[in-house]
């Protein structure tokens, strides 16, 4: 399952509206810890479909969105469950860490 962008626009109801928990990825072009950690998102994208929903925002596009769920480092990957903010982890990490987050 390919990652699914997230806006201003959508943020909120993809967020609030997924019966499955999301996992976002706040990140930025330029940013080599989220470049290395993009492959192991996609990876879990696929391995979880129908499970875990895989998102990323583009903090530089998107900076109010950074500053709604207190983004102070990139990658900075946050959990939603039912809506609300589950776990959070910030920096490239291992797989493991990242699918701990929607455990």
């Amino acid at each position: 399952m390919a990652i699914q962008n997230l806006t201003t626009n959508n943020f909120d109801e993809v967020i609030a509206n997924s019966e499955i928990p999301v996992l976002v990825d706040f990140y930025a072009d330029w940013c080599e810890p989220c470049k290395r950690i993009a492959p192991l998102l996609s990876e879990i994208a696929d391995e979880n479909e129908g499970k875990l929903l895989v998102c990323k925002v583009d903090v530089g596009e998107y900076q109010q969105l950074a500053v709604d769920y207190d983004v102070m480092g990139i990658p900075s990957v946050i959990s939603f469950r039912g809506g609300a903010v589950h776990k959070r982890i910030t920096g490239a990490v291992p797989k493991k860490e990242l699918l701990a987050l929607v455990d």
